[in-house]
């Protein structure tokens, strides 16, 4: 794969930017890290109901970078890779970039944590079982809730499953 040049500076582009103005008009980028960051000041700016005020400089944090150059001690992909890529190169990724994952998995997925899916054609006693967890779980919220009436409901519900 060619390695493409940043189109305001002669370094190499590690960013892509798509942006889609129209049904049939999209604009792309291609930048290095630096020319990215002015990049969003400058479209910060130019989108800002104060236009005619001083572009706000932009000073790397050393925490970012940090963050974006540390790397898995098993596949040694770093962070930044991740972003640029969208893919993790091992499992261990998960626990190397474990709090720059957990907001993005949240933010994507609703949840941290993986259920996995069931077969459409479960047996009924996996079904039932499955059922009864989750009505376990409303149970739980509703108490936590103080919503002692659904906790109620809920309790007989489960008493009635449990029972067939």
């Amino acid at each position: 794969m060619a390695m493409m040049k940043c189109q305001k500076c002669p370094k190499t582009a590690t960013l892509h930017i798509t942006e889609i103005l129209g049904e049939d008009q999209i604009e792309e980028w291609h930048l290095c890290e630096e020319c990215f960051h002015r990049f969003q000041v400058e479209q910060a700016h130019k989108n800002s109901p104060h236009k005619h005020a001083a572009p706000v400089e932009t000073h790397d944090d050393p925490d970012e970078q940090n963050v974006l150059n540390r790397e898995c001690e098993v596949c040694s992909l770093k962070f930044i890779d991740f972003r640029n890529s969208g893919r993790l190169g091992c499992p261990h990724d998960y626990a190397a970039f474990r709090e720059e994952l957990l907001p993005l998995l949240e933010n994507i997925h609703g949840e941290t944590r993986h259920c996995g899916k069931a077969p459409r054609q479960q047996p009924d006693r996996q079904r039932k079982e499955a059922e009864l967890t989750q009505l376990r779980k409303q149970l739980t919220q509703a108490v936590t809730k103080e919503a002692y009436e659904e906790a109620a409901r809920l309790r007989d519900r489960i008493r009635r499953m449990e029972e067939a």
